[in-house]
Order: structure tokens, then C-alpha cells, then sequence
């Protein structure tokens, strides 16, 4: 009975965490707070959106959070360079004193600037240097979708070729990370937080 009894309790309390968060990425929840204060961040401090905007705008965010993990998984927050940029922000941070240290934007924005220090590294390695610096593949994936490019030769479109070549990487990365790491997506905490 015991067990049992255990068994329940622990139940409602991972029901109850999960209540409070958008999404878990591999078992790291994306809380409502969290979410809607980078959503209004990046939407000019405008918190009214429809379901279908957040939950889109969820997803880029749930793709952002995997490649930080990815990032981590491949030791990229150990660096040192990574570790002193980091802390130079920090320190720039605390010395404008726009912000306490105490107060919960203060680590939003410690949290986000990390990981965007991560994900744009991890980008780097994963997408931007190779479509850079593979002419082969790239000449292969212009070839494949020549007929994109209106007859025009590889050389007057390379930088097109390249962007379109960097975002059929993107993809199959997000797929690759989409597998790799388990993702639970609250929706009913989505419509909650939706306006319209």
C-alpha cells in the first residue's frame, strides 16, 4: 500500500511540474515563465498571441534548446574561450546595474546569453564552416537542385547555393536532435497562455 501510495504522489507532483512548463526537453522543462518572457522579448514586450503563433514560435525554441544540448553534450560550455566571453557578459551585466543580481531577468538573461553563445558555436561547427568550406558538396548540392537556380552557373549563384545548402543542413540536424533527445510538449499550458 505503501508503494502505492508513493507511486500516486509522485505522479501528481511530475503532472504538477509539467503544469507549470511549455515543454521538457530531455527532461529539462521550458517553464511558462521562461518562454513568454523570451516570446515578449522578441515580439516587442507583446505577450498577446494566438495558439498558433506560440506554439509556433515554441517550436523554434524547442529547436534552439536542443542544439544548446547538443553543444553541451559535446563539451562546447567547457571551453575556456566560452567560459571567459561568458563571464565578461556577466561582468559587463552587473556593472550597468540595470538589473539585481537577485531578480529572476537577471538569470533569464544570464541563461539566454549562454545558450546563445552555445548555439551559435555549435552552428558553426555543424552548418556555417561546412557549407563554407565544402566546395565538392556544395557544387553536388547545387547540381541536384540546379533547376532551382534558373540556368544560371554555380559561380553566379554560390552564395544562394550556399544559404539553401545551410538550411538543408539545419534541417536534417533538427531532425538528427529530434530523435536523439525526448521532447513532451504541454498544450494544454500553450492555450492557457494564448490571448486570442
Amino acid at each position: 500500500m505503501r508503494k502505492v501510495y508513493c507511486a500516486i504522489i509522485i505522479s501528481l507532483f511530475i503532472t504538477s511540474a509539467f503544469a507549470q512548463n511549455v515543454a521538457v526537453v530531455n527532461g529539462k522543462p521550458i517553464s511558462n515563465k521562461e518562454f513568454m518572457w523570451v516570446y515578449k522579448k522578441n515580439h516587442s514586450g507583446n505577450g498577446n498571441a494566438a495558439y498558433e503563433d506560440l506554439q509556433a514560435y515554441l517550436d523554434l525554441y524547442i529547436n534552439f534548446k536542443l542544439k544548446v544540448l547538443e553543444a553541451k553534450e559535446l563539451g562546447l560550455d567547457k571551453d575556456t574561450a566560452y567560459l571567459s566571453e561568458v563571464k565578461n557578459y556577466e561582468h559587463a551585466l552587473r556593472t550597468q546595474k540595470r538589473i539585481s543580481k537577485t531578480k529572476p531577468e537577471y538569470l533569464f538573461i544570464m541563461n539566454e546569453y549562454k545558450d546563445a553563445v552555445l548555439m551559435f558555436n555549435i552552428s558553426e561547427i555543424k552548418i556555417w564552416n561546412q557549407a563554407q568550406s565544402d566546395e565538392n558538396r556544395l557544387r553536388i548540392f547545387y547540381d541536384k537542385n540546379k533547376s532551382v537556380y534558373l540556368q544560371s552557373s554555380f559561380e553566379e549563384v554560390r552564395g544562394q547555393v550556399v544559404t539553401d545548402y545551410q538550411q538543408e543542413l539545419e534541417n536534417e540536424w533538427i531532425k538528427e536532435l529530434r530523435k536523439k533527445y525526448p521532447v513532451k510538449i504541454n498544450q494544454d499550458e500553450i492555450r492557457k497562455l494564448a490571448k486570442l
